[in-house]
């Protein structure tokens, strides 16, 4: 891929989406600080100047990692079935693209304002409040916000103890997706009943 005529082989899109898939192996072994356009560049196999050209600056590609993250997202937690299998979902999602999990939650490495982003991110996050508001009040409080909130902050705070390798201990073996349930049913409930325990909806 590092010859002139490969250079010239690739169509507008393929080159674009080059770049990101070499940002996304960058980030994934050296995380996004590290991240350099020249170096990607020679690790996709193009001209030094095609990330510039596609993304403007090394913001402009992790705001576009970051919102490809967020439609990502926002598809998975489509799929719940309920709020707890939205979380397993958003833990999922955070093993399953390590590297657009990184970016994602770090304005200051990207456009924030980005519409494009901020649509993502609104798409996501409406995802998640649809989760939440499906719960009966009885299982998550009246305040539907912050449960939302709530509910957040436990999945991406699994998350991201799982993903630094902070759970090894807890964890003891047992299979996180199995381990967050548990956990989420300790928080909310999905009924007026007791609160879901580990082993089904």
């Amino acid at each position: 891929m590092t010859t002139s005529n490969n250079r010239r082989g690739y169509h507008h899109g393929d080159l674009r989406r080059a770049v990101i898939t070499a940002a996304l192996d960058a980030i994934r072994s050296d995380g996004p600080a590290s991240l350099s356009l020249r170096d990607l560049a020679r690790r996709a196999g193009v001209s030094h100047a095609a990330p510039a050209h596609h993304f403007k600056d090394r913001a402009g590609l992790l705001t576009a990692i970051a919102g490809e993250g967020f439609d990502l997202l926002a598809a998975t937690l489509g799929k719940a079935t309920d709020l707890r299998d939205a979380g397993v979902r958003y833990v999922r999602f955070a093993v399953d693209h390590p590297a657009h999990f990184q970016v994602m939650f770090q304005p200051d490495l990207h456009h924030p304002d980005d519409p494009e982003l901020r649509r993502a991110r609104g798409r996501a996050g409406d995802r998640l409040r649809e989760a939440v508001t499906a719960v009966p009040a009885g299982g998550r409080g009246e305040d539907a916000r912050l449960a939302g909130v709530a509910a957040w902050s436990l999945a991406h705070g699994f998350a991201t103890l799982l993903l630094t390798r902070n759970l090894e201990g807890p964890m003891a073996g047992r299979d996180p997706e199995d381990v967050f349930r548990a956990l989420a049913g300790l928080l909310f409930r999905t009924d007026d009943g007791p609160a879901v325990r580990d082993g089904g909806p």
